[in-house]
């Protein structure tokens, strides 16, 4: 965040969260109703089952990807908004956001797209490699330890150069190793666990969950989106 004398404003709630942390969460649907849908660059996870047996794999997670991708300057000024004084003593204080913000709609986007063009360079110098990402979820794998540790040296390299942190506890090198609602072994892949939650009486924001669930398992139960349309007409 930096100081604003932007003429736009929206507004903006602070959330505690359960771990006693707050959250400020500004209210975008104004904004998103006049962006350009950028659309999902990647339409689904990656297919892990792909890679060979018995290739060592290392997750990387990147550290709040969109908190270190900037902004460009001519659009900052459209993310600004107001904190107000206590018992309004002094005048408000307007700020803007330099960085990708969350609720952006297109945010994700923007993040799929920065974080290929970090990683482009090193696949290309790697191609016997494996090197799916999603979101701020990286996984490597390679035909040897060797190969490996030098596309991890490269990745963590290139990965830098663009501003982007990698959270050192969440790098993962041994088995079973966690992507994004999997569960990988050096023999076997296999969906880690879900709960489905079917009430007679739902809410929307049950029904949204729960075909949430039901989208992330379409692709390993063979389930087409015609099949899934009824319900996301009840929406």
């Amino acid at each position: 965040l930096e100081p604003s004398h932007s003429r736009w404003n929206t507004p903006v709630f602070v959330i505690r969260k359960k771990s006693g942390k707050w959250r400020l969460l500004q209210d975008l649907r104004q904004i998103n109703e006049v962006l350009a849908t950028m659309g999902a660059l990647q339409p689904g996870l990656p297919a892990l089952t792909v890679i060979p047996m018995n290739w060592p794999i290392i997750i990387i997670d990147l550290e709040n990807c969109f908190f270190t991708i900037p902004l460009h300057a001519d659009d900052k000024e459209r993310f600004a908004f107001s904190v107000p004084s206590v018992n309004h003593p002094e005048p408000s204080k307007h700020y803007h956001w330099n960085v990708l913000l969350q609720g952006m709609k297109n945010s994700p986007t923007i993040c799929q797209w920065f974080v290929a063009q970090a990683l482009s360079p090193v696949q290309e110098k790697h191609p016997e490699g494996y090197y799916y990402h999603y979101m701020d979820d990286i996984l490597l794998a390679a035909p040897s330890d060797d190969m490996l540790s030098a596309m991890q040296s490269d990745t963590l390299a290139s990965l830098e150069q663009y501003g982007l942190v990698v959270s050192p506890e969440k790098v993962q090198r041994v088995q079973p190793w966690f992507y994004p609602d999997m569960k990988i072994f050096e023999q076997k892949i296999m969906p880690q666990p879900l709960t489905l939650k079917v009430m007679d009486t739902m809410t929307l924001n049950d029904l949204q969950q729960l075909l949430g669930a039901i989208n992330w398992l379409r692709p390993i139960l063979g389930i087409t989106m015609e099949e899934l349309h009824p319900l996301f007409e009840l929406l």
